[in-house]
């Protein structure tokens, strides 16, 4: 259990690095409209969809360079680097998320996902083990993995964000996430909307979180679990569901193989995703593509 002081600790990390350029759409990019009856449940992506973010998605996967961005949240938290650490310091954690991944993948996982927090101690047990840091750390792991990720991977809520949520939960809709994530992923709402996501209207029992089930996009299992949930939870069947994300790979094609219908938000030019290259998807279409988070409601007659 978290206590106060650290909950608060880790929202103002959050807050230092959001992103200060207003989300824009991308250029060109027009709305396809509507109207989808019978729905009862909206089923929504985080990253790119309900949050713009720096990378238009999570942040694990990249080969971009971090090396000083991770240097630095070691070093603001008083982990002392010693003078022959030259070698970057990004590739060692890019290199711990692949072991993670393949040992995933052994165990017959198509697409794997980590626990971000194991990661970091393995990192930080490497880099101790190798002397390329000099003390280990007491602290709280997540305290450095949220610093890291707020530094390389800047968000803000998306606009209309607060007001849809709060129309969709005052009109009885069910509402849930399937999300690739990490453990600091629901600290966004509390972040930018004060509010936790069960305030917020999302159904606690109905969330679908990549990190905890090992698994990630665009593996349909980690829709089939959401549509099971809605199923017992709320005799919601998937035809009656409306997912809302990003990119046609991730998001539209594996929603679409479960039944329900699909959303694709394209109103943030940092994380639209068409995947036109990809000839699993590059025929894929959405039932309705929008722009504005707030044209959801028009196209189920909110």
């Amino acid at each position: 259990m978290t206590d106060s002081a650290t909950q608060q600790h880790w929202l103002q990390l959050i807050q230092a690095g959001r992103q200060t350029e207003a989300v824009q759409a991308p250029e060109g990019q027009v709305a396809r409209l509507s109207q989808l009856s019978g729905i009862r449940a909206v089923v929504f992506d985080v990253y790119g969809t309900l949050f713009s973010s720096g990378v238009g998605d999570i942040s694990l996967a990249t080969e971009a360079n971090r090396d000083a961005a991770l240097r630095a949240t070691l070093r603001d938290n008083q982990i002392e680097l010693t003078a022959a650490a030259t070698i970057r310091f990004d590739q060692i954690l890019h290199d711990i998320i692949a072991q993670h991944q393949a040992a995933r993948r052994q165990q017959g996982i198509t697409y794997p996902e980590v626990e971000i927090r194991s990661v970091w101690q393995d990192l930080l047990h490497t880099l101790l083990q190798d002397g390329l840091i000099t003390t280990a750390f007491a602290g709280e792991i997540s305290t450095l993995v949220i610093d890291y990720e707020r530094r390389v991977n800047p968000t803000q809520a998306m606009p209309q964000l607060a007001d849809v949520l709060s129309t969709l939960q005052a009109s009885g809709q069910v509402m849930s996430i399937i999300s690739n994530a990490q453990f600091y992923t629901p600290l966004l709402f509390e972040s930018y909307l004060q509010a936790d996501i069960q305030q917020l209207g999302f159904c606690p029992d109905c969330n679908v979180w990549s990190y905890k089930e090992l698994e990630g996009k665009p593996s349909t299992q980690l829709y089939i679990n959401a549509a099971e949930k809605l199923k017992s939870q709320h005799g919601i069947a998937p035809k009656e569901v409306l997912y809302v994300g990003n990119d046609i790979r991730n998001d539209i094609w594996p929603a679409q193989q479960i039944g329900f219908k699909t959303a694709l938000f394209a109103g943030d030019h940092l994380s639209l995703r068409l995947r036109k290259d990809d000839p699993n998807c590059c025929e894929v279409t959405a039932d309705i593509e929008i722009t504005e988070l707030q044209q959801i409601l028009k196209c189920i007659s909110l």
